[in-house]
């Protein structure tokens, strides 16, 4: 069965398209990375730029001196101050001192986040100071992500695909084809028996599910709006910028996910599974898909199977040698399925002050040199992340990789229809879908998930915050 996925052809030729006219007369090669400076001041002040930067890869927090090192020897005059962040605490971390109005001059986000700060005042719109060399290094759609309305709010750092991705193993035991399932995709219905194959009971109780993703914790909220891009929303808002969540669709993907629960193919203590918990079922063997998946996860698997071979004590605990597949996201309801894109990047976040002319350049080119040439291209190897500077590809011939040529090709195809950005999404109303996702949809999700709600009832309380936040006519009503 064919995949159901719309061909976006403007966003292909463009995603899959260098920028024309990258100048490589102006750049500055020193530390390995292709920089050219801003025009708008040539001041040698010193100055401190502040990043607070998460674990962007597996290795990407070891490298943060070197980074220091490699930006100062690039601009003598500027300091780099990093400050480490978990993944877990990350945006703690930043909207308390978004909250003291003493933000990091820059923030690795997700790009979906940009309008909740834009929305409170607190970014820095950086139009006016970025060169025509920069934006000239990037291919065009990732850079379309960060950008809110008429502003520009940092640099992409890649353009890569939520996915989920299965074992091996498991996927040839359960007798599932997932080579045909990464060239051709997937109904819910075709999903639902394939984890229902999964699934292994000795004796009287399952060792092993079907399928597993993440509910509680700091990814409570992405794998819901990941499926809900597949059932025929994706985005929050429609092109009349009406919200989507109050669709009949919705309301049939909450009853597809709470079924996977009372068919055993998920386990019914689902909602108390958090990141971390759901990559380890996977990596013990509990689980035969897990979700999210991105590019990284295979490395990260590689990594774990060679501390498994070597004895290596800081393996995950009981676990086994697991080769990573990566599978498309399911259709659901009937909808055409589509890639749901991460572009996550180094935001310009400013204080309660404007910020001079002088710092406002500094603070973008730092942001500039860590999205792109060599620490670009070191990050992507060590994730598998997929390259988007000109760059970045360039300095990608000294950090060599080793993906599985099927896992490439399959998040290849997915980026090929992948969902666009949406700048025209103003901030005020991206940032009322933020406060119902935050304060509606993920806890009432968890109690969904949890059997202490129906989908009937959690989805009477999404169209009750809806109206009140958009009214009436700002809602989809079918």
């Amino acid at each position: 069965m064919k995949r159901k996925m719309p061909i976006i052809a403007s966003v292909l030729a463009l995603s899959m398209s260098l920028a024309a006219c990258s100048s490589n007369d102006t750049a500055n090669k020193d530390a390995g990375s292709a920089t050219p400076t801003p025009a708008a001041t040539n001041s040698d002040a010193k100055d401190t730029i502040t990043a607070l930067l998460p674990p962007v890869s597996g290795n990407f927090q070891k490298t943060f001196d070197e980074m220091q090192k490699d930006f100062n020897a690039l601009y003598p005059n500027l300091t780099l101050k990093i400050e480490p962040a978990s993944w877990e605490d990350m945006t703690s971390k930043l909207d308390t001192q978004v909250n003291a109005g003493s933000p990091p001059d820059i923030a690795f986000i997700g790009s979906s986040g940009i309008p909740k700060y834009v929305n409170q005042g607190m970014l820095m719109d950086i139009t006016d100071v970025v060169t025509p060399e920069m934006v000239a290094d990037y291919d065009p759609v990732p850079f379309e992500y960060m950008k809110n309305g008429k502003g520009l709010y940092g640099f992409p750092a890649y353009m890569e695909v939520h996915s989920i991705g299965g074992n091996k193993e498991f996927l040839d035991k359960a007798g599932i084809d997932w080579q045909s399932v990464q060239k051709n995709g997937w109904t819910y219905d075709q999903f639902r028996e394939a984890i229902k194959k999964g699934v292994v009971t000795e004796p009287g109780k399952p060792t092993r599910y079907g399928f597993v993703f993440a509910v509680k914790g700091v990814a409570a909220k992405d794998y819901l709006s990941i499926m809900a891009k597949s059932a025929g929303m994706p985005s929050e808002f429609n092109k009349d910028l009406k919200y989507t969540y109050t669709s009949k669709n919705y309301l049939g993907l909450l009853k597809d996910l709470r079924q996977l629960i009372d068919d055993g193919s998920m386990p019914k203590e689902l909602s108390s599974v958090d990141a971390g918990k759901r990559w380890n079922m996977f990596l013990t063997g509990q689980t035969m898909i897990t979700g999210k998946g991105l590019a990284t996860f295979e490395n990260n698997a590689r990594q774990n199977n060679e501390k498994i071979k070597n004895k290596d004590a800081s393996a995950v605990k009981d676990s086994i040698e697991v080769e990573y597949v990566a599978l498309p996201v399911p259709s659901f309801q009937g909808a055409e399925a589509v890639a749901t894109t991460v572009v996550d990047g180094y935001v310009t976040f400013r204080g309660k002050k404007d910020p001079t002319d002088e710092h406002k350049a500094n603070v973008v080119k730092a942001a500039y040199f860590l999205a792109s040439g060599k620490v670009a291209a070191r990050t992507s190897a060590d994730g598998f992340l997929n390259l988007i500077t000109k760059s970045g590809r360039d300095a990608a011939k000294d950090f060599p990789v080793n993906r599985d040529p099927n896992n490439a090709a399959a998040i290849e195809d997915m980026l090929k229809h992948a969902t666009p950005a949406r700048p025209d999404i103003p901030s005020e109303l991206a940032a009322k879908a933020i406060k119902i996702e935050t304060e509606v949809i993920v806890p009432k999700f968890q109690a969904l998930m949890a059997g202490e709600m129906t989908p009937e009832a959690m989805f009477d309380e999404i169209k009750k915050a809806a109206v009140a936040a958009f009214g009436e006519d700002g809602i989809v009503k079918e």
